[in-house]
């Protein structure tokens, strides 16, 4: 089918919208790349921007001879792991109990949730909270609060009911509990939406610095992400000394091949390259897992 001119018209500029969208998009992070890769005195200059001027990976060694970061690199891995297992097991658990048509109380519930999706009882509560659980300063403080999300019940049981009532009414008949449906039947058949969610479970407790920053007060418990955001908060308070004393700033500077807004765009590179190679092994599943699961309430 032949196109008119300014159908031809309409997709350059629609291209091309989107063009410079994916480069604004793209570029911060491809710069932090670069100046990750760049000498640290020599990226004080300025004019860094598509490629090393100066090409070093002294930042990466630094970051990876620190064994606070490297210590951080493990909890991060380690939470993310535990955390999107346990979440992902305790969210469907609980969305196939709300599905059953025999439980009492099922609207009451279902409100009770969606009420805390729009309310939360405030810092100061969930602070206090945790310290009575005696969740203070270990590792699962930063698993258990978030192991159950409402939002990902929501999609799980809209994704469950979708499913054929046969297979249900079969597996009891051939004497099968309800612990036997949901994990030999309910979740191998609900692969699209479990990675779907495990991703954006996974993201979460990856990126999380909060949290830990408020409950954690012990260095070796500290994620990677919280670590980073100490290393940028020096960095401001760097540069702010440095106004105060520009001479001996810039003498220390010229010195120094390592910065800390070179250590920290090698940080982030090392914090974040890793989550974003998990995107493409589960990138097929977003649309089918997200839609399906909305389908049907």
């Amino acid at each position: 089918m032949k196109r008119s001119a300014s159908d031809k018209t309409l997709s350059i500029f629609i291209y091309a919208v989107l063009g410079i969208l994916g480069f604004a998009a793209f570029y911060p992070f491809w710069n932090a790349a670069v100046i990750s890769f760049n000498s640290g005195a020599d990226t004080m200059k300025g004019g860094i921007t598509f490629w090393p001027r100066s090409f070093s990976l002294e930042n990466y060694e630094v970051v990876f001879r620190d064994e606070r970061l490297v210590n951080g690199f493990v909890i991060s891995v380690l939470r993310t792991a535990v955390g999107t297992i346990g979440s992902i097991l305790a969210t469907s658990v609980f969305a196939y109990g709300m599905t059953r048509r025999e439980l009492i109380g099922k609207k009451f519930y279902m409100i009770a949730c969606i009420v805390t999706m729009y309310f939360s009882g405030g810092l100061v509560p969930s602070y206090l909270l945790i310290r009575e659980l005696g969740l203070m300063d270990t590792f699962w403080v930063m698993v258990i609060p978030g192991m159950v999300s409402v939002w990902n019940m929501i999609v799980f049981r809209a994704f469950f009911q979708g499913m054929p009532s046969g297979l249900e009414e079969s597996a009891k008949i051939d004497g099968s509990s309800n612990w036997g449906v949901l994990f030999r039947i309910i979740l191998p058949l609900s692969g699209p939406v479990i990675a779907t969610l495990s991703l954006f479970t996974a993201v979460y407790h990856w990126n999380d610095w909060f949290a830990p920053s408020i409950y954690i007060s012990n260095v070796d418990l500290l994620p990677i992400q919280t670590k980073l955001q100490q290393i940028l908060s020096s960095n401001i308070m760097n540069e702010q000394m440095a106004r105060m004393d520009s001479s001996a700033s810039s003498h220390l500077n010229r010195m120094r091949s390592v910065t800390t807004q070179s250590l920290s765009m090698a940080t982030m590179m090392v914090a974040t390259v890793p989550i974003l190679c998990v995107y493409p092994f589960v990138q097929k599943y977003f649309v089918k897992g997200v839609l399906v699961g909305s389908l049907k309430e």
